[in-house]
């Protein structure tokens, strides 16, 4: 009788997490934070057998089955809804970088400064994939639209995110090479996902088959690569001068990001008249940001020993990103029950 007891409350309990958000993999994350602040030996090993080779192989595996994904038709299809695409594509590349750029007179040296700098590159960063369709499926939006957009945006990520993290590395380091940056996530992201998509018509099957392990392998990729992110910060001892208020007050910021581009995309779509289901679409895809970019390209744009510190405000945001939106779909889904035929 305990023991089913036991068994119900923990199941209440990961019910709970699950609809607020929050999973195994947000806590993996904090146990790889803990685990390179106790143990950050391993990751800052290099050499063919390293944690840093594993963590690039797999990072081109994962756009390689990414790609795998990507039914050309699908693609081809989803070009005809240009006023969302437009909405969703300014709203990611441009409002979110001017809406941060613009609080950067706020921010001061030192610590102060990666920090808006990685906030920066939350905003340079492209949308999730399936994150964001799996929010628009949950509140009942246009999930063609959003599969459609979510993989535009990684692929138009791989090229725009550099640029615009060039306009403010050269601010503080005028040897920011933004050629060698695009060719070096052009042979380790895009030629990985153009391979996968020409291969999808033969072998797309297989990664709709093991879509959960393939799941299971990205995570794994981002966990190592955050390991070995913090792992060099730790070292270095770059997280010194960051207090409890000042992650409290990051994590503030990130959330009131979310919120105010959550927003202003209501606002856009309101005004272009956009129907119930594609307005669902432009607010999930329009106002989140992918930590597997992130993680991705965090290491070819920060070369130096401040990845992990410039990694801070993805983390707070990925995680605070998919607890917000979870409960915002669960919400959506709930009226659409309640009122079908809206």
């Amino acid at each position: 009788m305990l023991e089913k007891k036991q068994t119900s409350s923990w199941s209440a309990v990961s019910g709970l997490m699950v609809r607020a958000g929050l999973d195994w993999f947000l806590l993996a994350l904090l146990g790889m934070i803990g685990l390179a602040w106790l143990w950050p030996e391993p990751g800052i090993q290099k050499g063919f057998w390293s944690l840093d080779t594993f963590a690039d192989v797999g990072v081109s595996l994962i756009f390689f089955f990414y790609g795998l994904k990507l039914s050309p038709d699908k693609l081809k299809a989803g070009l005809t809804n240009w006023r969302l695409h437009l909405t969703i594509h300014l709203t990611t590349f441009v409002l979110f970088p001017v809406v941060v750029y613009a609080v950067k007179p706020f921010f001061g040296e030192g610590q102060a400064a990666l920090l808006w700098l990685g906030a920066f590159y939350v905003a340079a960063l492209p949308s999730t994939v399936s994150s964001s369709v799996v929010m628009v499926s949950i509140a009942g939006g246009n999930l063609p639209a959003a599969i459609f957009n979510a993989s535009i945006s990684s692929l138009i990520g791989v090229f725009l995110t550099p640029v615009l993290m060039g306009l403010v590395l050269t601010d503080t380091s005028g040897n920011y090479d933004l050629a060698g940056v695009i060719w070096k996530l052009t042979l380790q992201v895009l030629v990985p996902v153009v391979l996968g998509l020409g291969l999808n018509r033969w072998l797309g099957f297989l990664a709709d088959r093991y879509k959960k392990q393939l799941r299971y392998f990205d995570q794994l990729i981002i966990l190592t690569i955050v390991y070995i992110s913090f792992c060099e910060s730790f070292s270095r001892h770059l997280f010194d001068g960051l207090t409890l208020p000042d992650l409290l007050l990051l994590g503030v910021a990130m959330l009131g990001l979310f919120f105010l581009m959550y927003g202003i995309v209501y606002t856009i779509g309101r005004l272009l008249n956009f129907n119930r289901p594609d307005q669902i679409t432009a607010l999930f895809c329009g106002s989140k940001k992918s930590l597997v970019q992130g993680s991705v390209m965090a290491n070819v744009l920060f070369p130096g020993n401040a990845v992990g510190v410039v990694l801070l405000p993805i983390m707070m945001y990925h995680a605070l990103q998919l607890i917000a939106a979870s409960i915002l779909a669960q919400r959506f889904g709930s009226v659409n029950e309640r009122n079908p035929a809206q």
